[in-house]
């Protein structure tokens, strides 16, 4: 049976990390370099660095960052924020990432995730979803958050992952930073249009949300977190061994 995961992510904006609630109200957490080794020491299988502003300035991502967190690391790293061309999935690479997550990148340019797929493989590209609610129909967003582009969010992933997309991450914007569980209306919706790994991410409060997230949807592959893991809230070696404990297939 294949293991789920458990993944820490870093927001990183100018340098530091940072964390907020429904995309909003960002606060100072740590250096991300610092944070990275900490995750990696205490057994976290797989890290995310988002660089959350690139886009919304229209920069590239920090790569000297990037590449320190990349040194200091020894379990996979998804890097991304202002992922616009084939090149910057290059750069990303050769800093050092193992994966690369693009979002408003794609949304300008949908080719994006095919070329990306063609020239690195499928397995290489993951596509991250900025996802709300707007009059009950599920919307993506663009620019971390801030701008609702129109389309309608299941689709609009079914279409990446038939372009060559190998994992979607799925940022529930509703739920991010609320600490009262998991989306689990819309992971279930994206899990049943798509046959990639599915990644929710948004609204973990306590360990029992993990435990509830992957009881009630065995199709989702990982659970992705913040605020709980950087704060102390809880500790991965202890969130795995409790889901271990209930017949939860992990990597301890």
């Amino acid at each position: 049976m294949i293991t789920k995961r458990i993944i820490p992510c870093l927001d990183v904006k100018n340098g530091r990390v940072v964390k907020g609630v429904n995309f909003e109200g960002l606060s100072d957490v740590s250096s991300p370099v610092a944070l990275a080794k900490y995750y990696s020491d205490c057994g976290a299988d797989e890290l995310v660095f988002y660089d959350i502003t690139a886009s919304a300035e229209g920069r590239q991502l920090f790569t000297d960052i990037l590449c320190e967190v990349a040194r200091t690391i020894f379990i996979p790293l998804t890097v991304g924020g202002g992922i616009n061309t084939v090149e910057d999935f290059d750069r990303v690479l050769k800093c050092g990432a193992d994966k690369v997550s693009v979002n408003s990148g794609a949304i300008r340019n949908p080719d994006l995730v095919k070329e990306a797929a063609k020239r690195y493989g499928d397995q290489c590209v993951v596509i991250s979803a900025d996802v709300k609610r707007v009059d009950g129909v599920f919307r993506v967003f663009a620019k971390g958050g801030r701008e609702n582009t129109g389309m309608e969010a299941i689709s609009w992933i079914k279409r990446c992952v038939d372009n060559g997309a190998g994992e979607v991450v799925l940022n529930s914007i509703d739920t991010d930073g609320v600490k009262k569980g998991f989306d689990l209306e819309m992971l279930d919706a994206v899990c049943n249009a798509v046959d990639v790994p599915v990644i929710a991410s948004g609204g973990a409060g306590c360990m029992d949300d993990f435990t509830t997230l992957f009881r009630t949807l065995p199709k989702v592959d990982a659970g992705l977190a913040a605020s709980i893991f950087h704060f102390g809230e809880v500790k991965i070696p202890d969130l795995k061994q409790k889901l271990a404990g209930e017949g939860i297939p992990m990597r301890i």
